[in-house]
This record gives C-alpha cells, structure tokens and sequence, in this order.
C-alpha cells in the first residue's frame, strides 16, 4: 500500500494501476492479487489509511479546540494526499472507509458531549465535513502548475479592467500583499463555523 500511496502522491489516482506498481515494486502484477481483491479495495484501503492518520482526540482540550484539530489535521493529510480527497467525494469510487466511521462518529461525539442537540450535531457535522473536504478539494483545482508560464499571471491582470473589475483587482492586490498558502483561508472559514456553532450551544 505504500508503495501506491507514493505513486498516487506523484501522479495521481487516476494514473494508478496494478501493473504501474507492481513494476515499481519489481514484481509481477498479478502477484498484488494476493493482498487485494483489487483496484477499488486497494484505492478503499489507501484512502482509510489517510483517515486513520487523522488525529480525533486532543487531551484536555474543549470541544472547539479539539474540532479545531481534527479538522486541520484532516486538511493537512488531504493537501499531502490530494487524491484521498477525490476519492472521498467521487461516489462509488471506493468502499466505505472504516476509518472514515470512526471520524464521523468522533466529530458527532464532541459536538452531543458538548452539549448539542441530535439536529445542531448533525448540523455541525455536515458544516465541518464539508468545509475540510469542500475547501481542500477547491484549494487543490486553484493550484498554479509547475509548467505555466511565467508571464501568466501578468497576461490574467491584462484581462481585468479597473471599472468592471473592480473588487476583483483589489482581491487580487490582497493575495500579493497578503501572501497565503491556503492554511490562513482555511482557518478563518474553520473558525466562522466554530464560532457559530458556539452560538448556538444551550448556555
């Protein structure tokens, strides 16, 4: 499985085939049926490995700070696995992940321990899925290539005209002058969820 996970990492899933890592492993094809029953268990087994990586418990910590966690830690892991991500929102891709059981029930755990109700979990649950996933996902489609040129983004500002684009533009001056490899996005969006379920906790 490592050795699939490695290849994923540098060429993606969708490259990926028995017979690609069995040459990497210098071994027949065929012999990986040994292991797995196949491509999707294989895919299933790699993708509930990155689940299972995901820290779900922080000691002594309040349910916020230990969300706070789970949920970076999860964007970290998705960011370095990028195709865990893909597989995770294709339906029917892969077989359900027990890991991926055990970090929904553990998100839904903190947030009823804290003391929401069943449908503010649920809720909660959902608001926090989707942005770790949502988010990472729209984060690795805004990837700048390695092989674009270098007077791209110089050619996309020529595209913007300083009345119709207004808004656009400065947004654009905010990633220069503020600079962002996505952690800091990502955290504000984390913390706006937080911070309104927070709002809605029975006092």
């Amino acid at each position: 499985m490592d050795a699939a996970m490695t290849l994923a990492d540098a060429s993606g899933v969708r490259a990926l085939s028995m017979r690609q890592i069995g040459d990497h492993l210098g071994v027949q094809a065929m012999s990986l049926y040994n292991y797995v029953s196949g491509k999707n268990a294989l895919l299933s087994a790699m993708v509930d490995h990155v689940f299972g990586e995901i820290p779900l418990e922080v000691p002594n910590a309040d349910w916020k700070t230990s969300l706070r966690a789970t949920a970076t830690g999860a964007h970290d892991l998705f960011l370095a696995h990028p195709w865990a991500c893909e597989l995770v929102l294709t339906p029917g891709s892969i077989d359900f992940p027990n890991a991926r059981l055990r970090y929904m029930e553990s998100i839904l755990a903190r947030l009823r321990q804290a003391g929401f109700s069943p449908l503010d979990a649920s809720h909660g649950y959902h608001a926090l899925d989707s942005h770790t996933l949502g988010y990472t996902l729209w984060e690795l489609g805004h990837r700048i290539p390695p092989d674009t040129p270098e007077d791209f983004i110089e050619e996309l500002f020529k595209q913007l005209d300083d009345d119709a684009h207004r808004y656009l533009l400065e947004h654009a001056k905010v990633h220069f002058e503020y600079p962002d490899d996505g952690t800091n996005d990502f955290a504000f969006g984390l913390d706006l969820i937080l911070d309104g379920l927070d709002a809605r906790l029975p006092r």
